[in-house]
């Protein structure tokens, strides 16, 4: 299963590095990924987060 983001379902992207002569290789990006525990339709859950959603307040932290 791929780990995304379940609020904005942010996931690893693919590309390519590119050298200084301009040969290319292939890389990828991840989201910052955080397993929080976060409240959900009034229930406690732990759920992949990424920190831009963490931070903007998009997730409601559970105590």
């Amino acid at each position: 299963m791929a780990k995304r983001c379940e609020i904005c379902g942010k996931q690893k992207l693919f590309g390519n590095t590119v050298s200084f002569s301009h040969k290319r290789g292939n890389r990828s990006w991840s989201p910052n990924l955080r397993r929080v525990r976060a409240v959900v339709n009034g229930e406690r859950k732990r759920i992949n987060v990424c920190t831009r959603c963490l931070r903007s307040g998009k997730v409601e932290r559970a105590i």
